[in-house]
């Protein structure tokens, strides 16, 4: 291949570079910069040089496939390289002895400590043995067979008894238990935890509580009740808003109906009614002559104008309408999602508030479709506090207290109370006796 040589002379690009562009052919020739073009056929004219270029040759030519490994390694390194490695000597370790048998065999002196009573040999044959072997060799026996006519054929056809009908009654059927009653219950609290089924109360149970204590659990309950009341206005606020914004929109899309019909009526009584320039007759004024050809062009013309307008503006009278019903839309979809958004807040934060006797909090999905019943408020005013027990009045009840603690555990399904069962539905019909009559 031969060698690609530049041209005579610099081969450096002339040092116009702060030189303004030109539009011209020769100055956008003479201001290109060739140094890259130039910097790639000198490596070519050197890989040329040295043999030929890089990517035109072969693999073979390039590279070499050591298969034997440097000999003068072993001659440099004599300790590293006739040390063998630690697995190959491992593999290549055997031993004469077997391997110890995984199953445990007892062996032949060993005993369980038990010396085993001596029992006669009874390898030979008895003297009573041998006497009455020799009477049955003698044609003596000590019992005698009475052979006697087989009374049944054995190569007969056994007919099989006949089973009596098994009545399949269903409500006869075990009942199975539910897979569910093998289940853990699932306990009710944030944590997972199970609760006590029986919880310590804390000191401001006491009927005759510690002062701190009682404080605390009264300023608690307080906040609670507190709370409580504020979120009920709060709801009720809400509703109120929202009935306020559904009436307000009702009224506004009624009044935007209202005002849409007496503008089409009054637009379509005007146009009943509507009257050109110049073509107001009047009762005693002579008839018109005949109207010309451009005349009644004219006329045409000016019409199709006045229907356009009329249409333009009957149309931009309905998309204001489509506007603002879609404004007042677009209004009230914004204050429900609002008012959706403070309910579930509201809902979240009565799930989160809730806690159990011991003040540890619930989990927000509970077990069924009825939530978990609300403790009892078991709380003394100070004025009823008495510091007598013959005045003592019992609070709380065991067993609503046992019937939430099975809640709580996960072991019941809260379910809500129906007072009355639902009756099977009856039919009164009056039969007329007197109409069955005979002669």
């Amino acid at each position: 291949m031969p060698v690609i040589q530049p041209l005579k002379g610099s081969t450096e690009a002339p040092a116009t570079y702060k030189q303004p562009s030109r539009k011209g052919k020769k100055a956008w020739r003479k201001n290109v910069d060739v140094t890259e073009v130039e910097k790639g056929l000198e490596e070519l004219n050197e890989e040329i040089i040295k043999g030929g270029v890089i990517a035109e040759r072969p693999s073979d030519e390039l590279f070499v496939l050591d298969t034997v490994g440097d000999a003068s390694l072993a001659k440099k390194f004599p300790k590293h390289t006739s040390k063998s490695l630690k697995a190959d000597e491992i593999i290549a370790a055997r031993s004469a002895i077997p391997a110890v048998p995984l199953r445990k065999r007892p062996g032949d002196k060993t005993t369980d400590g038990i010396i085993p009573a001596k029992r006669p040999r009874r390898e030979y044959v008895t003297q009573k043995e041998l006497s009455r072997l020799r009477k049955v060799a003698d044609g003596v026996h000590e019992s005698t067979i009475e052979v006697a006519d087989a009374t049944f054929d054995p190569w007969a056809v056994e007919t099989k008894p006949e089973t009596p009908a098994v009545i399949e009654d269903k409500r006869i059927e075990k009942k199975k238990a539910p897979k569910s009653l093998a289940q853990k219950p699932i306990s009710l609290l944030a944590s997972g935890k199970m609760p006590k089924a029986v919880p310590k109360p804390t000191g401001g149970y006491s009927y005759n509580p510690d002062f701190t204590d009682y404080e605390a659990r009264y300023t608690e309950e307080s906040n609670k009740a507190v709370e409580a009341e504020r979120k009920r206005l709060e709801a009720e606020e809400a509703a109120r808003l929202k009935a306020e914004a559904a009436s307000r929109s009702a009224a506004e899309a009624e009044a935007a109906e209202a005002r849409a019909e007496l503008s089409e009526w009054d637009e379509d009584s005007e146009w009943e009614g509507f009257q050109s320039d110049g073509e107001e007759l009047k009762v005693n004024a002579k008839r018109p002559k005949r109207k010309t050809q451009a005349q009644r062009n004219r006329i045409q013309r000016r019409k199709e104008e006045e229907r356009r307008l009329k249409h333009e503006a009957k149309t931009k009278v309905r998309k204001a309408q489509l506007e603002e019903i879609k404004r007042i839309a677009q209004e009230v979809a914004e204050r429900e999602r609002e008012q959706n958004l403070a309910l579930a807040n509201l809902e979240q934060s009565d799930s989160d508030s809730s806690v159990d006797d011991n003040g540890e909090e619930l989990r927000r999905r509970q077990l069924g479709r009825m939530k978990l019943p609300e403790k009892d408020l078991e709380l003394v005013l100070p004025d009823e506090l008495e510091d007598s027990l013959r005045r003592l009045k019992p609070e709380g009840n065991l067993l609503k207290d046992r019937y939430r603690s099975l809640l709580l555990r996960g072991k019941v399904e809260a379910r809500r109370r129906i007072p009355f069962r639902k009756q099977a539905k009856t039919k009164l019909t009056e039969k007329w006796a007197y109409k069955d009559f005979s002669i």
